[in-house]
């Protein structure tokens, strides 16, 4: 008898481990076959396809949770019609000076949309300075208000965003509201249930609590938004909470840049909005409450570029490469964090190597310090071809902005990293403007604290470099 149940044990645990082995299989070659029909990024295939092979079931959950792009096929299901205001005919660009024609043919042909002339700009520093002009938009809001933030906290400063936005819908304007899921507070965030429990109507971008209805745990809605009755906006890269307030010197300050838009382009802005509000909650918003007839408010001509893991995939990315190749003396640019694939790093190597000067300006310690690690051992190339990169001293300074040859301006919520060009929802615009690209450059110029050079890179001990080349590998989702 014990021989047999020996035997039957023997039997039984070999059936279970061909069992196992034949489920791994199934799962590596299912793994396998959709990233080599899905993913286009070749290293990245790779990494997912080796993964499957070397464990299985760990490697087919991580890919099914992390590496799946469902939002792709969302956002077609949910593809709103055209406004019946807009005639869905190309239109022509506004003027442009001469010298950037192939740059605006180019970048209509990647949006679909032309520039639009008419427009004015007004550029704000901190939330010292936003915050007053938004609250103030907001309380004299007649007809609609929507707001979408990446980070809404619900501390004094988002309270009274709440206020504001309640008080709004009370006068009649109709008012939406949209956090990002993982910005925010990914389990039912503060402010999003403050929000609900006094009646105004807020949604969670790419939220759910439950593993198996998550779409994309890594894609998040980065995009500053606010527009109010349609014809006034603001965006940038300031979000909501008390740390933006520097002059009150909280705990951890946050510098920061936005911007007030009015003019024809506002209605970009407002697409852009209409869109992410149908996907988050099904709500197709129309009508001239949100879009209304809009007339010049300047002379400036802009076009909004809107990015994410869908149809706009990689949008910024392209034409941010695009006004690099047409640069024709200088790009300044300011950015948080910076990790550019290296279809960028090279683009910039080439343009300084051509004679353009090419100046960045980082943090010296941003808020993530395993993203300083990284940039330090991303940024080689471009200090070897003459690419000139400055660290700007604390507080941290949230703010993105790139100016070409002192005439075009790029301003928004990107940030130059893989993350902002590629998995998250993004909005940048593109400004044609003498006078905002001076500001942007002074203010550029003013953020040159130190330049950080070769040596600065080659006195980096062993171990630290080791630990810096380690966390670059992690790039993709840094």
């Amino acid at each position: 008898m014990e021989e047999i149940l020996t035997r039957w044990l023997g039997t039984t645990a070999s059936l279970r481990t061909e069992i196992v082995a034949a489920i791994g299989l199934v799962l590596s070659l299912g793994v396998s076959v959709h990233v080599l029909l899905r993913k286009r990024v070749v290293g990245a295939a790779i990494g997912w396809i080796g993964l499957a092979w070397l464990a299985p079931v760990f490697g087919s959950l991580l890919y099914v949770t992390f590496g799946i792009n469902r939002v792709e096929r969302r956002a077609r299901r949910l593809k709103r019609r055209p406004s019946q205001q807009i005639d869905d005919t190309p239109q022509p660009s506004a003027h442009v000076p001469d010298a950037y024609r192939a740059l605006d043919r180019a970048v209509q042909s990647i949006t679909g949309l032309p520039t639009v002339a008419g427009n004015a700009f007004t550029m704000y520093r901190n939330g010292d300075e936003a915050y007053p002009a938004m609250l103030a938009a907001i309380a004299g809001a007649r007809r609609s208000v929507a707001l979408s933030s990446y980070i809404f906290r619900d501390d004094a400063t988002g309270r009274g965003f709440c206020e504001a936005l309640r008080a709004a819908q009370e006068r009649g304007a109709e008012v939406r509201v949209i956090l990002d899921g993982i910005g925010s507070g990914y389990f039912f965030p503060a402010a999003w249930r403050h929000l609900r429990r006094i009646g105004v109507p807020a949604g969670l971008f790419m939220h759910s609590a439950l593993p198996w209805r998550m779409p994309f745990l890594n894609l998040r809605s980065h995009k500053k938004l606010l527009i109010v009755d349609g014809r006034t906006a603001f965006t940038g890269g300031v979000n909501i909470s008390d740390g933006n307030r520097v002059a009150e010197r909280p705990a951890f300050p946050i510098r920061d840049t936005h911007f007030r838009i009015e003019g024809p382009v506002v209605e970009h802005l407002t697409q852009a909005f209409i869109a992410d509000w149908l996907f988050v909650d099904g709500e197709e918003l129309d009508g001239e409450a949100w879009l209304p007839p809009l007339a010049p408010a300047g002379d400036v001509t802009a076009r909004v570029v809107t990015s994410g893991p869908d149809a706009d995939i990689e949008k910024i990315a392209t034409v941010i490469l695009q006004a690099i190749t047409c640069a024709r003396s200088s790009i300044r640019l300011a950015t948080p964090y910076f990790l550019p694939n290296d279809l960028v790093v090279n683009a910039l190597c080439l343009a300084a190597t051509r004679g353009i000067e090419v100046d960045v300006v980082i943090p010296c310690k941003s808020d993530h310090r395993f993203v300083d690690w990284a940039t330090r051992a991303h940024i080689d190339p471009l200090l070897r071809n003459g690419v000139r990169i400055w660290t700007d001293d604390p507080p941290f300074d949230h703010s993105k902005a790139m100016v070409v040859d002192g005439q075009w301006c790029f301003v928004g919520s990107a940030n130059w990293d893989s993350r902002s060009f590629r998995l998250n929802f993004e909005l940048n615009v593109e400004v044609y403007d003498i006078r905002l690209a001076r500001a942007l450059e002074t203010f550029i110029s003013a953020k040159r604290q130190r330049r950080l050079t070769q040596a600065d890179l080659d006195a980096r001990s062993f171990p630290v470099r080791l630990r810096d080349a380690a966390v670059r590998l992690l790039l993709p989702y840094l």
